[in-house]
């Protein structure tokens, strides 16, 4: 009896040795080879971008005709629309303006292969202008001449980033409206250029460094583009005179042979006594006259962007009559919870209070847009506020600040006012959540009577409408898509009749190479109540009969979401081409982020370290119960900037959940990151006695001694957003705490890594690959972004 129980005890260790044997053998089996890494680059932007044909970015001229890069799989052509009657033409003749060029730069181009990306037309539509080889050209639409040409005024004048390749720098000047002058900074003050005699004005004379007029210096971002917002009749300009004396720095050094390069600039910081401050100025250009505005200093703050411009290069907070004798503008408080609209006379500088606005966590005037909107010819006022918890439309009476009436109401929310009809008394704006089983992320184009009656739904197609107006608001371009359907473009009347279609995206080029959509999904917040709304991205080669390791690609906001746009876009960073490794990829949309009700944006405010992980990690939990061939066991997370402080946070808050984390350009603690941002989203910095503070349970490296899994840490050393000392204290503490973890510097890159972009995102499949798929990736793959972009395997 007891051989047999020796026998067969000994036969099962043998057979379970043999089960461990073979699952150790099979995984052994198991590789990732660079062919499998170069049959995901198939997915990444750079090979996927340049197969959809069709898509539609209209630039409008002056009489509501409007011309647009129609991209086609033989080549591109410009062509130019009549908004009226909708009749196509091309913009210029392709044949013989790719003469003129070729002539000129003394190379060769075809009429459907010119070499630009970009290109700005002159307001009279005569000429072309773009940049090759490094020069700025110009070249004449009807095709007989192009000549090349130095920089824009003031290129040279103050160091800039470099300009993306093939498209033109952002202008660090700023054109009158009647095209006869342009304004610039030249050692911290402001001059004119009268565009056609070149002659030059200085207009202020007392600018000094770190007190200059117009400059643009935010903190995390800085330039030598002039900020300001000039007058209707091209006679008065409002900017400001920029206080940063006595504001602390930030420090840089860059990585050389010999002594090191120190990049010094002013970076203010939560807390700090001295921050950034602007005195308003009006400037009568003929003159000159300097006016200074009779109010104190006010903040460096917007009422939208943690900066004073929007949108690229709009200063959309300051807005002028149209006789260019009053000027409007916002006040915001330093904390963002008040703003002050305020009106002031642009020949003495006398303000006047018109209305103010309070919130108790954060003050927003849009989402995208700034959507106020000053009407002195009516003496009214649009106001945007989320004061019911959805952001709507109001209108004030100019002269006594009070509330008319409410224009849009209801359990949706106003995102933008895109256009305004001030005879007939309407509104355009945009709006999501209106419109019941739609996503509500989905944004479409509304009308409405000042007096709130009347409103009428203008876009009515299932997906996300992007839209853009003619000068005169009789016709705008609607774009509309879904993440899984291709754009098509259509013009319309300011009533929303469909005139003709512009354009619609073709994508057989890019199906044929196997690509999918991503899967949009909806789970339930942490709450078991709320709908969260997110995509997700398998393998093109899926087996439901395996088991994936799923990875959250996680941007937390609070200003932004993991998802990004509801539109249509062929890669979603390197979302599919990771999952096209073996992972399933997912973004997910957390209870506070935007675009929704205010209390659900709201729901983290004061505690950045929440970073909706809590939702990250139902929904996760969610889909693994309703897919079975999810892993949970198997768990990563990665994210930049905001998303490497999600990131990192997931791995030491939920340990024994996330196996694998990627932290890139993380701002793990807000005490060290600009102070417009943090100040907006945790309130204003109060110290206790203890010495800990408000901010004190945001920051990431105090929970540093959690980690268990593997987490790789990636900085630029010049990154002059988020600044590497962020992941520099969570390594502090990381040593301290006995931790093992992979550190990534990449010498001399910005925030967005550049040149080591693609190195970046190798090393990132390099990470999942080794420790969620259990194997070693290939050897020092090599991305080819020129060589594939637009191949098709």
């Amino acid at each position: 009896m007891f051989r047999i129980r020796q026998v067969a005890l000994t036969c099962f260790f043998c057979c379970a040795l043999l089960a461990v044997c073979s699952a150790q053998q099979s995984n052994s089996e198991f590789s990732v080879t660079a062919e499998d890494y170069a049959r995901a680059e198939k997915f990444m932007p750079y090979s996927t971008t340049p197969l959809v044909f069709g898509t539609v970015r209209p630039t409008w001229l002056k009489d509501d005709r409007f011309w647009f890069r129609d991209v086609g799989a033989e080549g591109s052509e410009f062509i130019l629309v009549d908004a009226a009657t909708g009749k196509r033409s091309t913009l210029f003749e392709h044949s013989k303006l790719a003469a003129a060029l070729s002539s000129a730069a003394s190379a060769s181009y075809e009429g459907k292969h010119l070499p630009f990306e970009q290109v700005e037309l002159s307001p009279d539509g005569q000429t072309v202008e773009f940049n090759l080889r490094g020069r700025h050209w110009k070249c004449e639409v009807q095709g007989t001449q192009c000549s090349a040409e130095g920089g824009r005024p003031g290129d040279t004048e103050q160091p800039s980033l470099p300009p993306v390749p093939g498209a033109l720098p952002p202008r660090p000047d700023v054109p009158s409206p009647d095209g006869k002058l342009t304004a610039f900074i030249r050692d911290w003050n402001l001059w004119v250029r009268d565009l056609a005699s070149g002659k030059e004005t200085q207009l202020t004379t007392d600018g000094v460094k770190d007190f200059g007029y117009a400059t643009d210096n935010a903190g995390w971002t800085h330039s030598n583009r002039a900020i300001l917002v000039w007058s209707p009749d091209s006679k008065r300009i409002a900017t400001f005179q920029q206080d940063q004396r006595n504001v602390g720095d930030m420090y840089l050094v860059q990585t050389k042979v010999g002594h090191p390069v120190l990049q010094a600039w002013k970076y203010p910081l939560p807390g700090d006594d001295v921050v950034t401050m602007i005195q308003r100025v009006v400037i009568d250009v003929d003159g000159p006259k300097v006016t200074r505005l009779q109010m104190p200093p006010d903040q460096h703050r917007g009422s939208l962007c943690d900066h004073l411009i929007c949108r690229g290069t709009e200063w959309s907070d300051v807005q002028w009559g149209p006789d260019g004798k009053q000027v409007a503008f916002v006040s915001t408080s330093r904390d963002h919870k008040q703003e002050q609209l305020r009106v002031a006379d642009a020949t003495t500088g006398a303000v006047r209070d018109v209305m103010e606005e309070t919130a108790p966590t954060y003050y927003e005037s849009g989402a995208g847009r700034v959507s106020w909107h000053y009407l002195p010819t009516s003496n009214e006022v649009i106001w945007y506020s989320e004061r019911d918890n959805w952001g709507h439309l109001y209108l004030y009476d100019l002269a006594t600040g009070k509330l008319k009436n409410q224009i849009t109401s209801g359990e949706w929310a106003v995102t933008q006012l895109l256009h305004f009809d001030e005879k007939n008394r309407v509104v355009y704006f945009l709006a999501v959540g209106r419109e019941k089983g739609q996503d509500p992320y989905f944004a479409h184009l509304y009308r409405a009577g000042f007096d709130g009656q009347n409103l009428k739904l203008l876009t009515p197609e299932d997906g996300n409408h992007e839209v853009s107006f003619s000068p005169s608001g009789k016709y705008f371009v609607d774009s509309y898509s879904q993440p899984a359907v291709p754009p098509i473009a259509v013009l319309r009347d300011d009533d929303g009749k469909v005139i003709s279609t512009v354009g619609k995206a073709d994508i057989s080029k890019l199906a044929a190479t196997g690509w999918k959509p991503p899967t949009p999904f909806t789970v339930k917040a942490r709450d078991s109540k709320t709908d969260l709304y997110g995509l997700m991205f398998k393998p093109t080669n899926f087996d439901s009969s395996k088991k994936y390791p799923i990875v959250n690609h996680i941007y937390p906001g609070p200003q932004g979401g993991s998802v990004g746009s509801r539109s249509f876009s062929a890669a979603r960073g390197d979302a599919q081409a990771l999952a096209e490794l073996g992972f399933i990829v997912i973004e997910l949309d957390g209870l506070g982020n935007p675009l929704r009700s205010k209390s659900f944006h709201d729901f983290y405010a004061k505690d950045l370290g929440d970073n909706t992980l809590p939702d990250q990690v139902a929904g996760m939990k969610q889909l693994a119960e309703r897919s079975p061939w999810i892993d949970l066991d198997r768990a990563g997370i990665y994210g930049h900037s905001g998303g490497g402080y999600a990131a990192a946070d997931a791995m030491f808050r939920y340990p024994d959940f996330f196996k694998v984390g990627i932290s890139e350009s993380g701002n793990h603690d807000n005490r060290e990151y600009e102070d417009d941002w943090a100040e907006k989203w945790m309130g204003l910095l109060k110290r206790n006695g203890d010495g800990t503070s408000n901010y004190s349970g945001q920051a990431n490296q105090p929970l540093a001694k959690n980690l268990k899994g593997h987490l790789l840490l990636a900085h630029g050393t010049m990154d002059d957003n988020v600044p590497p000392y962020n992941t520099l204290l969570v390594v502090d503490e990381l040593i301290k705490a006995n931790k093992d973890f992979d550190l990534l510097m990449l010498p001399n890159q910005h925030h967005g890594y550049g040149s080591a972009s693609n190195y970046m995102t190798r090393r990132r499949w390099d990470y999942f690959v080794r420790y969620l798929l259990g194997t070693e990736p290939p050897h020092e793959y090599r991305m080819h972004p020129s060589a594939m972009a637009g191949s098709v395997p």
